[in-house]
Formats: structure tokens, sequence, C-alpha cells
């Protein structure tokens, strides 16, 4: 995994740059010493994970993970143990405690690994007609033909189906990556729906199932072209 290490102490980021170096478990891509550069570079290199401290001048880490539209895995580093309930609660992959030492980084990189395996297969293409998704543990088939519609909601998606939804820890980017169905077409940022569900569209919102789906005018055109229209 490609990290990121974000800490305004010099001789901070120096010993936990010098300790992940020591695992040969990842590949550090840089340092930052304050929120903003932090950033840049994450919105520029998309590290796989980033060490945040949470005590920064200017913008804490927590108020920076908050302000990532795409949030990398993260593990907090912080000398103030006040902090974990706040920092679970944002779903982080760990929280280190300073002085980190090289035991619990280890613990806390199997951590992150375990998170990344699992988020890289929650959806998997295993066949044109059908996907598995992870569910509480246990992979469950849904067949394409059953999908309604697709909804972003930040960090996961829910997929509709009649009579239920499923809720998954993975991004509309990747399912249309790993989904390739000529029936199911994205129609705005936040949503992918089976065509052949749509009930009626109008006024730049179509309905399935007596919901309504707004149609984001950049995807309103190719809707148009693949619908059956007489």
């Amino acid at each position: 995994m490609r990290c990121l290490i974000v800490d305004d102490n010099d001789m901070a980021r120096l010993m936990l740059s010098q300790l992940v170096t020591q695992t040969g478990l990842l590949e550090v891509i840089g340092e930052c010493r304050d929120a903003l550069e932090a950033h840049q570079q994450i919105t520029r290199h998309a590290p796989d994970l980033v060490f945040l401290d949470i005590e920064m001048p200017g913008m804490s880490g927590i108020e920076l993970l908050r302000s990532l539209p795409k949030k990398p895995l993260i593990i907090f580093t912080t000398s103030n143990k006040d902090y974990a309930l706040e920092a679970f609660e944002l779903n982080v992959a760990d929280y280190l405690l300073k002085p980190v030492t090289l035991p619990r980084l280890l613990m806390a990189i199997d951590k992150a690994r375990e998170v990344l395996q699992r988020d890289n297969s929650e959806v998997n293409n295993i066949d044109e007609d059908y996907i598995f998704i992870r569910d509480n543990g246990a992979l469950k088939k849904v067949k394409l033909e059953d999908i309604l519609w697709i909804e972003a909601m930040g960090d996961y998606i829910k997929i509709y189906t009649p009579g239920k939804w499923h809720i998954v820890h993975t991004t509309l980017k990747a399912v249309e990556e790993k989904i390739r169905s000529p029936r199911l077409m994205r129609i705005h940022r936040s949503y992918i729906v089976a065509l052949d569900k749509i009930d009626s569209i109008e006024d730049g919102v179509l309905n399935i199932m007596s919901t309504p789906i707004p149609v984001a005018e950049s995807y309103r055109s190719q809707l148009m072209k693949k619908l059956k229209l007489l």
C-alpha cells in the first residue's frame, strides 16, 4: 500500500516514517506538515493509506478527513486518547496513540490491509447475469435483472431490488467498472438506474416504482438515446 504521513511535528513524522520503513509493508509516497498540504497531496496522488495527526494548527486531522470528497483509508495518530470515539465514528482503520511502537504499528497496518482487501471485493462481477455482494460476512447473490436502481451514499452504495435493499461499502464508479450491463445506466452523480424498470420521465425526473429519481442534465441526452421512443 502507498501511504502518506501527516503531522505538524517534524520529529513525529521522522520517527513514524522510520517505523513504517522498518515494516517493509508500505511505500511512503510523501510527508506533510499541515492539513492544507495533506489535502493537496491526497487529491493529487490518491494514497491508499494516510497516517493522520489529529491536533494540527489551522485545520485538525478530523476536519481534514471530513472535507475530503473521496476518503482514503485513515489511521489517526495522536497524543490525546479523548478523540478515540469521534475518530471511530468516522470509520477510520485504526487509532494510534503516540509514541507509536512497532508492534502496535504492525497491528494497525494489518487492520488497514484487511479493510482495503474487503473494500476491493465488496462487489464482485461473477457473471453477466448476477453479482455477489458482501453482507454481514457472507457473499450473497443479486441478479442484475432484479436491480431497480443504485444510490450513492457517501462511501457506500444502496442497491434497491423489489422488496429489499442492500448496503455495500464501495462507490458508483467501482460499480460502473465491475458491472457491465446494457440495462444499467448512470443518470446522475448519485444514481444508476435499470432502464427497463423506468415507469415514466417528466421534467428531469424519472420514476421507478413511484420513487422519483433526478436525471442530471449531462446524462439526459444519452438517456434519451437509449430509450425506445416512438
